[in-house]
């Protein structure tokens, strides 16, 4: 199972947002720490924004901070806003045509191990 960079992203921008104890961080610096694209920052921002995750303060010293204290946001909870799925086979997604389904036993051990993932990020 590999992490979308979109959530890497978010994972970052989150812990700096933490780092930083309740300043406000701006996109453009928090690209120049990480070496990342403002534009890909934006659009991390604004969905960690709307899920409630940072709190933006607009005007010209504006910027981002967290919406909650750090041990109020749980890391499962960023990830299964930030992923697309968590189809990690195909019998997982919607649409399955795999054969072997009915009696294949690895879809209940990749389910059980995907909730111990997310268990543990919460």
């Amino acid at each position: 199972m590999r992490l979308t960079d979109f959530s890497d992203y978010s994972l970052r921008v989150l812990m700096y947002a933490a780092a930083r104890d309740g300043q406000l961080i701006t996109i453009e610096e928090t690209a120049q720490v990480y070496g990342i694209s403002r534009a890909h920052l934006m659009k991390v921002a604004n969905q960690l924004t709307r899920a409630g995750f940072l709190k933006a303060v607009r005007g010209r010293s504006g910027g981002l901070t967290l919406a909650k204290t750090p041990g109020q946001i749980r890391l499962g909870d960023v990830l299964r806003t930030t992923e697309p799925d968590f189809a990690l086979v195909e019998c997982f997604r919607s649409g399955n045509s795999c054969l072997i389904t009915p009696r294949c036993r690895l879809r209940g051990m990749l389910k059980e191990a995907l909730a111990a993932f997310a268990g543990t990020l919460d």
